[in-house]
């Protein structure tokens, strides 16, 4: 019987730290039906039951995404790439300018650097 106590304990504080964590990071818009401080009070206060109630009926529910625009990208392993404006080829003559581009700026960076060495 004291395992079975002991257990529950743990998973109790388990379940409270993480409720109490995902409380603190959500977005004060993104709570549902109560402000962001109250959903923390009634999570600290009553733990097991603040809990639960937090993942039922407080816990914001993640809407699909939005459709990307024409130069976005969705690269979820290179977060730096998914910024606003980021530029992406949607054709071929497209991609070669912007590499015909970037090979003449290249060019003009080495003879710069050639000429102040």
């Amino acid at each position: 019987m004291l395992y079975f106590n002991g257990l529950f304990g743990v998973l109790t504080l388990g379940l409270w730290i993480f409720c109490i964590v995902d409380v603190i990071t959500t977005d004060e818009g993104s709570c549902r039906n109560l402000p962001k401080t109250m959903w923390l009070l009634l999570v600290l206060i009553v733990p097991l039951v603040g809990s639960i109630v937090w993942l039922v009926a407080g816990r914001p529910q993640h809407a699909a995404r939005a459709p990307r625009g024409r130069y976005e990208r969705e690269s979820p392993a290179f977060p730096e790439y998914d910024r606003p404006g980021r530029f992406a080829a949607t054709s071929v003559e497209d991609d070669e300018e912007f590499l015909r581009k970037c090979r003449e700026r290249a060019e003009a960076q080495r003879r710069k650097a050639r000429e102040t060495d």
